[in-house]
């Protein structure tokens, strides 16, 4: 990549088609990390939650999505500039700002959340297996040593790779949402309507908008621009492929709300349940038929939940080992500098996945996390903008309306993650 810019800062201006062929292999080294984050972010909960959103309240949910893109941008844009210019990841960062304590608070709550966010992921493969009659006995244990396969490959490109590769089967939704023949006229009436005044609708809005920005996705993303070996150079082509990532996760999430608000609300069903991989695919069997609902839904979830669970776990194990000093680079074999790093993150898919298969009350735990990530929300967030203006030199710090927006939604995000902690709870 460093390569890349030198020979083009250095040598004569190149012909047309061979600055071509350099931009394009300078954006594969560069691209990478917020593309695989935005798709970690439309993981099977998610997914399940775009579904629900659609079946209950039509296209009315689609503008929020559209909304959503410039809030989940300009957060995660400042990992980018955090990330590349200290070469730090955010809980090391942390530790040098706030002290100790409060980099152990943020790790351990962090790890912790990511544990329970493993949980939602193994169940969704869990659940797609159980679709096509493979017991979770099969897909659980084989997901696991694949997601811990990975990151024994001693390269971080190569996992980010496989990762995208994986994370695009989501795009299997766009087929499901063409068969759903959806009405443009009633996709524009919708586009029009936000029905505010229904607490039922503001509970989905909170929950899409909570669910935005997750606290292992601000944690990942900068300590894999770190791992990649970004320059400041790099930072324009990581923000573009941040904000592709941003458009891509919710154009997905926009892609399912269509699919059953053509389907499901479209029929008058809209009150039927849509918890599982299972459900989810009868919803819409009877629109675009049996097979084609199971392999588009199979897919798209298995996808989703297999790039999230190998985020999260690495978002984990990396916040953690920077918090307490480790080594932990994919870049390196296993050694005795670096054993520990790879033991927590191969641990954390292990015992996620033994939890999935001896049946944990998984209901009561997915709860707990839901409220967990809402309270890290502003714990995460705070330091986010904290560290913005104190780790930064003044040339890389946001500055007038951005800085203003950007601190604005990021506030609001807090306030609807704060939100959801009552009404998840049922106070």
């Amino acid at each position: 990549m460093a390569l890349a810019h030198d020979i083009a800062d250095t040598q004569a201006p190149l012909p047309p088609r061979n600055r071509r062929r350099m931009l394009t292999l300078t954006l594969l080294a560069i691209w990478g990390p917020g593309l695989i984050v935005m798709l970690a972010d439309t993981d099977a909960g998610c997914l399940i939650t775009a579904a629900q959103s659609g079946a209950q309240w039509g296209y009315s949910m689609v503008l929020p999505q559209v909304v959503l893109i410039p809030i989940l941008y300009m957060a995660q844009e400042i990992t980018v500039r955090l990330g590349i210019v200290t070469g730090k990841g955010h809980g090391a960062l942390i530790r040098e700002y706030f002290g100790p304590r409060w980099a152990w608070l943020s790790g351990s709550t962090l790890f912790i959340s990511a544990i329970g966010a493993l949980l939602t992921e193994f169940v969704g493969v869990a659940g797609v297996g159980e679709l096509f009659g493979v017991s979770k006995w099969i897909t659980v244990p084989v997901a696991t040593a694949f997601l811990i396969g990975i990151a024994m490959t001693r390269s971080y490109r190569r996992v980010e790779r496989i990762g995208i590769a994986v994370g695009l089967a989501e795009l299997a939704f766009i087929p499901a949402m063409i068969l759903a023949h959806p009405k443009m006229h009633d996709l524009l009436k919708g586009l029009h309507t936000v029905p505010l005044g229904h607490s039922s609708y503001v509970f989905l809005l909170a929950a899409n908008v909570g669910a935005v920005i997750m606290p292992w996705m601000i944690f990942y993303q900068q300590s894999a621009v770190v791992d990649k070996g970004l320059k400041k150079s790099a930072i324009r082509a990581a923000r573009r492929d941040t904000a592709v990532g941003s458009v891509l996760t919710q154009g997905i999430m926009i892609v399912v709300i269509i699919a059953f608000a053509a389907t499901v609300y479209a029929s008058g069903h809209g009150s039927m349940s849509l918890n599982t991989v299972g459900q989810l695919a009868g919803g819409l069997a009877p629109y675009i038929g049996s097979t084609e609902a199971k392999v588009m839904v199979g897919a798209a979830i298995l996808g989703g939940a297999l790039v999230a669970a190998l985020v999260v776990s690495l978002a984990g194990s990396w916040g953690l080992a920077e918090v307490i000093g480790w080594k932990h680079s994919l870049n390196a074999p296993i050694s005795r500098q670096n054993w520990k790093f790879y033991f927590v993150y191969a641990m954390s898919h292990i015992v996620g996945a033994a939890l999935v298969l001896a049946s944990f009350n998984l209901v009561r735990l997915a709860v707990d996390v839901e409220v967990m990530n809402a309270l890290m929300l502003p714990l995460v967030l705070g330091f986010l903008l904290l560290l913005e203006a104190k780790a930064l030199p003044s040339e890389f710090r946001m500055r007038g309306a951005y800085r203003f927006i950007n601190t604005g939604l990021c506030l609001v995000v807090i306030v609807f993650g704060l939100y959801m902690i009552p009404q998840t709870l049922g106070w």
